[in-house]
């Protein structure tokens, strides 16, 4: 089954955006190419990569989990408002030279460093997330042994796991020990 590509800016895109990056960039093993090939699965044209760039990626990658792993709304938004006033540049709108729609940038320039523009770009979609749910905007998986954060799209309930598969693994591990 095919499914109809989201907007690259849509709320559901950045938000898986932001999770493949946040837990690749969380391996131990990731290479730059790994990281390019998600750059360019959620809509980067031809990301040119180093291990210096990678490096750099991770380390701020710390600090957007650290958002994600507050465990009040408040801290969360005060960890993304230390983001945002270290990280961001004033707003402006950016087709890339006509390569993709009118979209904000709150990053110094088209050519900022890859680092930049990630914690820049994720700090303001995280902030925006904050502001129109006013709740937590995502977590880290409360599955047994999984340190998998997600960012919270759902317009019901809390989300407590990153996945599906994880959700059912702790249901059936609370299901046998409640028989046990």
């Amino acid at each position: 089954m095919t499914t109809a590509p989201r907007p690259v800016g849509s709320t559901r895109a950045l938000a898986e955006r932001t999770t493949d990056l946040l837990n690749a960039l969380a391996e131990e093993d990731v290479n730059p190419q790994r990281i390019a090939d998600l750059f360019t699965e959620h809509g980067e044209t031809d990301p040119d990569l180093t291990s210096e760039d990678v490096r750099a990626l991770r380390e701020v990658a710390v600090e957007l989990r650290h958002v994600l792993a507050a465990p009040t709304l408040d801290q969360a938004a005060r960890r993304v408002n230390v983001l945002l006033a270290r990280e961001t540049h004033p707003p402006r709108l950016s087709d890339h030279d006509g390569a993709h729609p009118w979209h904000l940038h709150v990053d110094s320039d088209d050519e900022a460093p890859w680092d930049e523009w990630f914690v820049a770009s994720t700090g303001l979609f995280l902030a925006r997330l904050i502001s129109e749910r006013q709740r937590h905007p995502g977590g880290v998986c409360a599955a047994h042994a999984c340190e998998r954060v997600f960012v919270d799209t759902a317009h019901g309930g809390t989300r407590r796991f990153c996945s599906r598969r994880c959700a059912t693994r702790a249901r059936v591990a609370a299901h046998r020990r409640a028989r046990a």
